[in-house]
């Protein structure tokens, strides 16, 4: 399929790109990367009537490392985060993440804040922000606001975003000393959606763990420093609670299994080693 008509707008400067999401509200899209973005346009599940495109806007590109948190601006690419120098040492899960992002040729185009505001509940960046901590910066012509991780996914590719509202940037939390992290995924392919991903942040008395593609959201949990059957009883619970469900790519109950082994493997290896 071909997309619905629309009109595209390049913006030169923030405050132009702000002004037709004000006016037009849900019937302007913002366009970044467009790998989410172009393939619902093509499937006509998106039909803006104007499409502002933000990608080579000055103002919302880069990467910095300030107050102990990774700032990636709107326009950063995927592959431009994945490159760069000090991810393994600031961000070790994210370094993780990365390779499973869809491919090369995919993150060499897709943003970082796009993927986290289509919030596909099976994307390794919105499970790695969610389990970080971390928090996104919604701009728009009525200033700006910052959201926890936590407020910020509703449902399947549903945020708290307003449709006036550009996110501007996403913080993940830069690593701490004494801590260690893992990300594991398993998917049909390598590239494909998660059928589960996990991702662990673990410490000497404590375990964080997330996990995608099971809930319309991903999910996190903070436990104590668990071990032996406690650990093992902790997922199972973790498991039953959020249920998974039934597709052409896996079971409810292989995803619940998934979320029980993986889950372990993932919190052994963060334990492994410290940051």
């Amino acid at each position: 399929m071909k997309p619905a008509p629309f009109d595209y707008y390049r913006p030169g400067s923030l405050a132009e790109a702000l002004e037709p999401l004000a006016e037009l509200g849900p019937a302007a899209q913002v366009l970044a990367g467009g790998q989410s973005l172009a393939a619902m346009l093509n499937m006509r599940l998106a039909r803006p009537e104007l499409l502002v495109d933000i990608g080579r806007l000055d103002e919302l590109s880069g990467i910095k490392l300030a107050a102990g948190q990774v700032e990636v601006h709107a326009a950063a690419t995927q592959a431009q985060l994945e490159r760069w120098p000090a991810l393994a040492r600031h961000l070790p899960l994210v370094a993780q993440a990365m390779p499973h992002v869809g491919h090369p040729q995919t993150r060499a185009r897709g943003t970082v804040c796009g993927s986290i505001a289509h919030a596909d509940p099976s994307s390794e960046l919105p499970l790695s922000l969610l389990t970080l901590g971390g928090s996104v910066t919604l701009l728009s012509r009525r200033g700006e606001r910052q959201l926890p991780a936590s407020e910020f996914f509703k449902g399947v590719l549903t945020t708290a975003r307003e449709p006036d509202e550009l996110l501007g940037a996403v913080r993940f939390p830069a690593a701490r000393r004494g801590s260690g992290f893992a990300f594991r995924e398993i998917a049909p392919r390598h590239g494909d959606f998660a059928i589960v991903a996990i991702a662990a942040v673990t410490t000497a008395d404590s375990i964080r763990i997330g996990v995608g593609g099971v809930c319309d959201t991903p999910v996190c949990r903070d436990w104590p420093r668990l071990d032996g059957s406690a650990l093992d009883d902790a997922l199972n619970a973790l498991a039953w609670e959020l249920g998974g469900y039934n597709d052409l790519h896996a079971t409810a109950r292989y995803r619940r299994e998934l979320i029980r082994r993986a889950g372990r493997q993932a919190i052994g290896e963060a334990e492994t080693w410290l940051t």
